[in-house]
């Protein structure tokens, strides 16, 4: 398989074979932007989305809010109802997405036992109705996101991935863990192997691509037809971007420096300011820590950053960073910048 080849999901025609996952808390309209900027081609997911909310509340949550023209995106929804998974899908399909995601995968307690992420798992029946009622719903086509199966006593995938290919799905992205596992241990690439050989739709790997390295390794171990970024691109928007250059061309993109990992991070503060106001500065806390990791004073600094209440406060911690870096090479805050608001 060469990787610079278009990646078919149905009628849809991808230019990237390296898809942003959708990550909840994460993928906003703010950070789609600055993963794009560097992946314009790749696939980009909304933060997950609860086809309950869609039916009772009167206008639309803004987490299924897409920039006209944003393309290509997808809307992941999730629920345990296929009639408010179906009405759901029409909505998403009104405001844009070009393929709608069904999450089966999440481990969290508060999704798993309201019947949704990777409980559907332990309901095939149910995980299949959920399919054939979206495929039924909307024109585009429906791809689901799973894990390979409830624990290692229950891996059940390979049945699991035909059943859901056999309900209509037109493309499978599999995260090599378990739910028992959540984000822990190694992620499982071989049965991401044994998925790809037993459909004939698309299967995206997921699970430990945190480099370009990684993601070749799990191209070449798995036969995938392309990978997905989840946690690699926390406080690292570069990522996604960086894998498919180097499948198109097979060489690599310079790395940001840490200045321009700075940057970036000022630039999303600024933006989640913008877009979301004081609940976006309380959001940016945890972006900002992402960004800050390797490099000498890093432990401090996140502290610091964790503690913001002010975009003001933000950028001059950010500043003053890049300052010292700049002059010293490294950032030595050991005084608070000045004239930060509190």
């Amino acid at each position: 398989m060469t990787f610079d080849a278009p990646l078919k999901i149905g009628p849809v025609t991808l230019q990237s074979r390296v898809l942003q996952a959708p990550l909840s808390g994460v993928t906003d309209l703010v950070f789609r932007r600055l993963v794009r900027r560097y992946a314009p081609n790749s696939m980009m997911y909304t933060e997950m989305v609860r086809a309950q909310e869609v039916h009772h509340l009167a206008t639309l949550p803004r987490l299924m809010e897409i920039d006209p023209g944003e393309q290509p995106i997808s809307i992941q929804l999730f629920d345990c109802r296929p009639d408010f998974m179906g009405e759901a899908a029409k909505k998403a399909v009104a405001e844009g997405a070009q393929t709608i995601d069904i999450n089966m995968g999440c481990p969290v307690n508060k999704i798993t036992r309201k019947g949704g992420g990777s409980s559907l798992l332990r309901q095939p029946d149910v995980a299949e109705a959920i399919v054939r009622a979206v495929v039924e719903a909307v024109d585009v086509p429906v791809t689901v996101k799973t894990r390979l199966g409830w624990s290692e006593e229950e891996i059940v995938i390979l049945d699991f991935a035909k059943r859901l290919e056999a309900a209509g799905a037109q493309m499978l992205t599999v995260h090599g863990r378990t739910r028992a596992q959540g984000y822990t241990g190694k992620a499982q690439w071989q049965w991401i192997k044994k998925v790809k050989a037993v459909l004939s739709i698309p299967v995206i790997a997921n699970g430990d691509i945190f480099s370009v390295e990684a993601a070749i390794a799990c191209l070449e171990e798995t036969g995938a037809d392309g990978v997905m970024c989840s946690r690699g691109t926390l406080g690292y928007p570069f990522l996604v971007g960086e894998i498919d250059h180097f499948l198109k061309t097979g060489q690599r993109r310079p790395q940001p420096t840490v200045v321009e990992l700075l940057e970036c991070a000022k630039e999303h503060l600024d933006g989640l300011w913008a877009y979301k106001g004081q609940k976006g500065i309380y959001q940016a806390r945890k972006h900002l820590t992402w960004y800050c990791r390797d490099f000498a004073g890093a432990a401090e600094f996140r502290d610091r950053l964790n503690k913001i209440n002010t975009v003001s406060e933000g950028q001059a911690l950010l500043d003053a960073a890049i300052e010292a870096i700049q002059t010293t090479g490294k950032p030595c805050l050991t005084q608070s910048p000045q004239n930060v608001a509190i």
